[in-house]
């Protein structure tokens, strides 16, 4: 009889522990996912920016270029 309720008790210990792990492993997941959320939405912010500055010099290099190219036809 002790060794069922010895039995018992290591099985109940067992699935608590697991419990305990599987809440554990639940947050390490959620704050995972939010940290690439995160990570994702800067390195998007920070491509638009990259953009929108390339997007800015091409056409200031193709003003440039039109007013050279209106110049030569000038001549």
């Amino acid at each position: 009889m002790k060794k069922v309720v010895l039995s018992l008790a290591v099985i109940a210990a067992m699935f608590v522990s697991c419990k305990e792990a599987a809440a554990e492993a639940e947050t390490a997941v959620d704050s995972t996912a939010t940290e690439i959320t995160e990570t994702i939405e800067a390195v998007a912010d920070s491509t638009a920016a990259v953009v929108d500055s390339t997007v800015t010099k091409v056409e200031e290099t193709t003003r440039t270029e039109l007013k050279n190219a209106e110049e030569v036809i000038k001549k």
